[in-house]
């Protein structure tokens, strides 16, 4: 005998439903009720179609009623919405607008009515520029609004997923945007520091950010619409769209005798059963187990919903199947970013008084030798014995597989050990050898074997300053850039000489930029007997969770998230001023104001032929700097240079370098993937003020010229020698490199030449290293290991050789020239110098510094 089954509610629970069923139960009758006109619609793509990523509206539409009567001889019955159940009678009763009100039988009962949004009770919350996003119609009406030339600026009031993609595409779409959020962040889901990542990025695209702000109501204005704050103030738009989050949309069971959750979700066993029988519930309305706390959870995605369709369809055919609960995996689309998380966040962890242990990495995206890489932040929280209750992601690149591999080792139960073994897919494009997620799995390893304690950015309040040390173990460059309040200044290639300068009795809290260094110097003061903490995420998480807490208005400030540097290397960085609320009566919001520090960019109606185009992704400073210098000197006079680099430091580099080298800097602004575009022209032969549409002057400075004294035959000075000498000479300045003493060996050619030596010259000959390649370090020489790991990690990070500097400093017409007393002294002959080098001795050298405007002593 064949069942009569009623399906109420299409999209995602109820069509997947209806289609399972009629697979594996050909006999059975199906009845698909829908109010709206449209059953089977992707609504996760809606806002798409705004900003016109989705630029045909049929795309939209997944399956039509005559479509799943033709494949699947289900009976659909749209604009007729279901307003009550009878369980005792086993009837639904229907509002039709084709039949009017009736009554409609069942055998079993799917419950599929989704969610509704969030219209709180405002004055005006009727106004009719106010719009919502649950369904086509509604989103027919946006576009409208927006295609029509009535919508020039908007105002969204929420900042979870729906209000953050709105907000995206209108301003994809051409409008001034404003987001309202009455928390402290957007997306709740992620935790704060990870959250400021996408507020920033959001920022840059121009969109205006206001926090911690409640609405009061609405009302309209000559200019459209009024939304209302705290404090009398007002902002003005063209129109507003609500987007504060959604109920179950459940009324119509209040009196069925089917039991609702607190808020008003259906409460459903792992049969997703009802507590009636032959009714089961699917989709955003429903209540089900979190599977990691066991606690009750809600939550209104699509991907949950498909799967509860699908094992309602197999219970109603004899199947034995369950829903074993969520763990609300998600991803968003932030403008370049993206964003991930699984599991719990430290909201909930908190909130249910689970103890818990969290680690913060920022790993590259792929091989960082490999053109286009960028960081991602990967935060990851575990219990006390490492079971995995959590992760969260923010980047612009391979966010989402990294967060989909840890909600694979949580759904099977994951240690962090696990996360650590996982054997992952590798090549240079695509990842590293050592993965994100192999990456954070170590680290949290460390902490959960007790051989590093960590602390976190938010407990630094919590530090007792008459008990501690906060010890930046970055280099003395990155510490003048920025650091914590406070804190004193120790790199950590010079932390074993410098032990005596901490206190044995005080805790020692440690930072670096992302973690790793720090990490290294717990481990050297752990073994010396220091109580020592490792910050975890270093100070990049440290500033970028400061724009959380200073919050951001209408585009006037905010930290350039951008800056933040990207691996953990000596680099400074830029220090942003965070932005005030505005204590003024009225917000303007037009479209004639600007939002963030707008990037530099060609007028519209200027032509502009790009001459030659550099990719200069993947490579460190000075590498970018340094192609830049190769690209124009093989351009003519008022020729253009396209160039993209990866490196953060380079938006601020290339400022510095076209002012020294006299040419104009066009455009710069930060695009796809975390990339940096510049466009140049040499010699400033195009006048800026016709090009830019914020120009700025650029002097050419008259023949600047740098001298250097290098002394010192250690690698890693020899290394900062060429790194500054390349840089200057990549920035149009004649370079003079004088080599006396020690600093000889660096410019030895390798192989032994047949010279005559006096008897201390082959005493010397034996004992100093000869050339650049055997030279050791200053400090953790380490019987020549140290050198190699120098040489390694440059490697790997994608930073040249000594050899190469060398070689690049030649090819850029830097002077090297050998001091004649000091090869006198040593024994040394002009036969064993690289034949570049020149020879020449202190006169020659004064002179040439003499008219210099830059000199240094290594």
């Amino acid at each position: 005998m064949s069942k009569k089954v009623l399906i109420v509610g299409g999209v995602a629970g109820g069509a997947s439903a209806a289609a399972r069923l009629r697979r594996l139960d050909e006999h059975a009758e199906i009845i698909m009720f829908e109010k709206g006109p449209y059953i089977s619609f992707a609504n996760c793509g809606l806002p798409y179609y705004i900003g016109g990523s989705i630029a045909e509206r049929e795309r939209l539409l997944v399956q039509t009623p005559q479509g799943m009567n033709d494949r699947f001889r289900i009976d659909v019955r749209v604009h007729s919405e279901v307003v009550s159940v009878d369980p005792h009678q086993r009837t639904v009763q229907v509002r039709s607008a084709e039949r009017g009100l009736y009554e409609e039988s069942y055998d079993e009962l799917v419950l599929s009515p989704g969610a509704r949004p969030v219209v709180p009770d405002l004055p005006g919350n009727d106004h009719p520029l106010i719009y919502t996003v649950r369904n086509i119609p509604d989103i027919d009406r946006i576009k409208e609004k927006v295609t029509a030339g009535g919508g020039r600026s908007a105002i969204v009031i929420g900042g979870g997923f729906i209000g953050v993609e709105m907000a995206e595409n209108l301003k994809e779409a051409g409008l001034d945007v404003m987001l309202v959020e009455g928390n402290a962040q957007l997306l709740a889901p992620f935790d704060p520091e990870l959250a400021a990542a996408l507020a920033q990025e959001m920022q840059h695209k121009g969109v205006k950010l206001l926090f911690s702000q409640r609405v009061q109501g609405f009302r309209s204005t000559d200019s459209g619409i009024g939304v209302q704050l705290g404090g009398e103030r007002l902002l003005h738009a063209d129109l507003v769209i609500l987007a504060i989050g959604v109920t179950p949309d459940t009324a119509f069971l209040q009196s069925s005798g089917i039991k609702l959750g607190a808020r008003g979700h259906i409460a459903v066993n792992e049969a997703l059963e009802t507590n009636l029988p032959h009714v089961y519930a699917v989709g955003d309305a429903i209540e089900v187990r979190n599977y990691i706390h066991g606690g009750k959870a809600a939550i209104p995605l699509a991907g949950p919903a498909n799967k509860q369709g699908r094992i309602v369809a197999n219970r109603i055919a004899g199947l034995d199947s369950v829903y074993k609960g969520t763990m609300g995996t998600s991803v968003i689309k932030v403008f370049d970013m993206t964003a991930a998380s699984t599991g719990s966040n430290e909201k909930t962890l908190q909130r249910l008084g689970i103890d818990y242990r969290s680690v913060i990495v920022h790993p590259s995206s792929h091989a960082s030798y490999y053109p286009g890489s960028s960081a991602i932040t990967l935060k990851l929280l575990f219990a006390p014995d490492g079971k995995v209750l959590g992760a969260q992601a923010v980047g612009y690149e391979g966010v989402e597989k990294r967060i989909d591999d840890i909600a694979v080792a949580i759904h099977f139960g994951g240690h962090v050990s696990d996360l650590a073994e996982l054997e992952l897919s590798y090549a240079p494009p695509f990842s590293s050898a050592k993965d994100p997620v192999n990456m954070v799995g170590y680290a949290a390893e460390n902490i959960v074997a007790g051989r590093v304690q960590s602390f976190t950015y938010d407990q630094l309040d919590t530090r007792v300053p008459d008990d501690s040390i906060l010890l930046d173990v970055r280099s003395d460059l990155e510490h003048r850039g920025g650091h914590i309040p406070g804190s004193l200044s120790i790199p950590v290639d010079e932390l074993r000489a410098r032990l005596n300068e901490l206190d044995p009795a005080k805790a020692i809290w440690v930072y670096c930029q992302v973690g790793l260094r720090g990490y290294t110097a717990s481990q050297i003061l752990r073994q010396h007997g220091y109580d020592v903490r490792n910050l975890s995420g270093g100070y990049k998480t440290y500033r970028q969770a400061l724009f959380v807490a200073s919050g951001f208005v209408d585009g006037d400030g905010g930290e350039n998230g951008d800056e933040a540097q990207s691996k953990d290397k000596g680099q400074s960085e830029h220090q942003g001023q965070h932005a005030k609320v505005k204590e003024t009566s009225t917000l303007a919001f037009a479209p004639a104001q600007e939002t963030a520090p707008a990037p530099l960019v060609l007028a519209a109606d200027q032509p502009l032929t790009v001459d030659h185009e550099l990719d200069a992704r993947g490579l460190s400073c000075p590498g970018p700097l340094m192609q830049v210098k190769k690209s124009m000197d093989a351009l003519k006079n008022g020729q253009i240079l396209r160039v993209q680099a990866s490196d953060p430091g380079f938006y601020e580099d290339i400022k510095a370098w076209a002012n020294m080298n006299g040419s104009d800097l066009l455009k710069l602004e930060r695009v796809g993937g975390g990339a940096i575009e510049a466009i140049l022209s040499k010699k400033a032969a195009i006048p800026q003020s016709s090009l830019y549409s914020d120009a700025t002057s650029t002097a050419t400075p008259a023949d600047p010229a740098s001298t250097m004294v290098v002394f010192s035959g250690d690698l890693d000075k020899a290394i900062a020698s060429f790194i500054i000498a390349n840089g200057a000479a990549a920035s149009g300045r004649k370079v003079t490199m004088f080599f006396t003493f020690w600093g000889l060996n660096v410019i030895r050619k390798p192989e032994r030449q047949s010279v005559a030596k006096s008897k201390m010259g082959r005493m010397f000959d034996l004992m100093l290293p000869r050339s650049s390649r055997k030279l050791g370090l200053s400090r953790m020489n380490m019987l020549g290991m140290g050198p190699k790991m120098i040489r390694g990690l440059m490697q790997s990070n994608n930073v040249d050789s000594l050899e190469s500097l060398i070689q690049s400093a030649a090819d850029q017409g830097v002077e090297l020239v050998a001091c004649q007393m000091s090869m006198d002294l040593m024994g040394i002959q002009q036969e064993e110098l690289m034949d570049s080098v020149q020879i020449g001795g202190v006169g020659y050298y004064l002179g040439q510094a003499s008219q210099a405007n830059h000199n240094l002593f290594i």
